[in-house]
């Protein structure tokens, strides 16, 4: 890595704050970026990271505080004047048209003209000029979207660096990619550092801001909590700036939580998941689920968790691996087979993906059930009035009657209805997708409490939150994710937060002496020439 701490400061961010009807997403921030440096920007959801780059970026204005580029003090008002500034951004998700040619997304926006018409030659030699500098060759007269995504992510930089961009950012550009594609996308970024360009890192993939990173900022609840040198800071300490916790402070801890521990499951085992995994979602996972037995899925937002909760629910269809339900392989390719396993799961965001809001109560907790029995064998507007009573007097679902919209109840009680739903289908494993995220402290124990119950009833249940030490609550076994891969399992007393937080620390040290062994399932040379066309 350069000596970037030699270069005189590219960007300077001082107090920088930004406030929203009821929020305060930033506080006091600051941020150091130098030029020839590769600086990593970290913090879990909430932390104001993506607030930050749209402040940098012109997407909103701040509040309060200074934002200095190369040497002057700025407030860009759109993106197009970050840009002309020399601040260039590519999303996760490629900002561009997949129905236009390569040669048209680069140069759009910015074509030559000769009297008021394009110069198609001129805007391919262009073109094909600015990928010369990410280091590929394309058909840039090809349309875009027949390329692999990872090809799609370097025409988003080659055209941001076409731009005379002096500070890069790269906000979570390696979530889709598989592991050769990181390597190539870490290699350029390298060659661009050393070119003398500043590059802004957000990702949650820890492996990767330690193999690129010169300096690491850590942002919290929206405020900043510190700037180390990467090669200063063990992961497990960067771990803990993320989350708020002192690694003593969890060591003391330990005994407390190892008391929640001592419940065993009463049965056998209802499932095995056995390698089941995703090329570019998910390295094959292993685990089994005993009869009301609660499994954790331990790790850092992006770590593979939900990617695994998907592919066990049938939502992604895994391409290894299978799925064992009472001695017997399955590899679900949808929810309604899933559904048809004997499986339910709530989802990670009950707004866009849970609750539709403009219906009732009512008519949120029959779904499932519905779907369940298929359009010919209706549930009576009896069964829906008794079904709804019946979870809304359970759960202490607080609306004033059935017919309420459920979008007009707290996310507490929007939650309890999507538990409710599920609940209603009766199932045997419940996959439950971070149940507790944005509720306030009594509905969350109101939750924990359910989860309690179900198992001791003899459910078997896979428990997916952001808190660590919630997870170590309520599981008798912990499957511990980092970067996508399965990285180790606690089980019993050995649970702890610190335990699976000391475990992901450790992932990175085991990665490099390749000792893991979750690699991704390789692509045959037909679907890999299929996917990369002739990039």
């Amino acid at each position: 890595m350069s000596e970037s701490s030699t270069h005189p400061p590219l960007l300077l961010v001082r107090g920088v704050s930004k406030s929203f009807p009821g929020v305060r997403a930033l506080d006091n921030v600051e941020l150091t970026l130098r030029r020839g440096e590769v600086h990593a920007l970290m913090g879990e959801n909430g932390a104001g990271k993506s607030t930050l780059i749209k402040v940098l970026t012109g997407v909103y204005p701040h509040d309060g505080g200074t934002i200095e580029f190369d040497g002057r003090a700025i407030s860009p008002a759109s993106p197009r004047d970050a840009e002309r500034a020399g601040i260039s951004t590519v999303y996760q998700e490629v900002n561009l048209v997949p129905t236009l040619s390569v040669a048209e997304n680069l140069c759009v926006g910015r074509f030559p003209t000769r009297g008021g018409l394009i110069r198609w030659g001129a805007a391919r030699r262009r073109a094909e000029t600015a990928l010369e500098r990410v280091g590929l060759k394309l058909r840039v007269g090809r349309q875009l979207d027949e390329y692999s995504l990872a090809i799609q992510q370097m025409v988003a930089i080659a055209r941001a660096l076409d731009a005379e961009a002096k500070l890069l950012i790269l906000d979570e550009p390696t979530s889709s990619l598989d592991e050769s594609e990181v390597d190539r996308l870490l290699e350029l970024m390298d060659s661009l550092r050393s070119g003398g360009l500043a590059i802004l890192f957000v990702t949650h993939f820890m492996g990767q801001v330690y193999r690129i990173s010169d300096r690491i900022t850590v942002l919290r609840n929206g405020a900043f909590v510190a700037e180390s040198m990467a090669k200063d800071l063990p992961r497990f300490d960067l771990i803990g700036q993320m989350v708020g916790k002192d690694p003593e402070a969890l060591r003391a801890r330990e005994a407390e939580v190892r008391a929640l521990h001592q419940k065993k499951a009463g049965g056998g085992t209802l499932a095995r998941v056995n390698g089941l995994g995703k090329q570019g979602s998910v390295a094959p996972v292993g685990f089994e689920i005993g009869e009301g037995q609660t499994v954790g899925l331990g790790g850092l937002l992006g770590s593979g968790r939900t990617e695994t909760a998907r592919l066990i629910f049938g939502i992604d269809k895994a391409d290894a691996g299978s799925l064992e339900i009472d001695g017997k392989a399955h590899r679900p390719g949808s929810p309604r087979e899933a559904m048809a396993l004997g499986i339910a799961m709530t989802p990670d965001d009950r707004k866009v993906n849970g609750i539709i809001p403009n219906l009732s109560v009512r008519d949120n907790i029959v779904l499932a059930l519905q779907s369940k029995r298929g359009i010919w064998r209706r549930i009576s507007p009896k069964a829906q009035r008794d079904l709804a009573a019946k979870y809304i007097a359970s759960l202490n679902i607080k609306t004033s009657n059935a017919e309420t919209p459920v979008g007009t109840l707290s996310g507490g009680n929007q939650q309890k209805v999507l538990l409710a739903r599920w609940l209603a289908v009766n199932p045997r494993l419940f996959i439950l997708d971070e149940p507790t995220r944005g509720i306030d402290v009594g509905a969350k124990g109101e939750i924990e409490h359910l989860v309690a119950d179900l198992a001791e009833q003899g459910m078997s249940l896979v428990f997916i939150s952001s808190e660590l030490e919630e997870v170590a609550r309520v599981s008798q076994r912990v499957v511990v994710l980092c970067d996508r891969e399965q990285v180790g399992e606690l089980e019993g007393e050995a649970i702890s937060e610190h335990a699976i937080l000391e475990m992901i620390a450790r992932a990175g040290e085991k990665e490099e002496e390749g000792e893991t062994g979750w690699k991704p399932v390789p692509l045959g040379d037909e679907e890999r020439n299929e996917r990369d066309g002739d990039g």
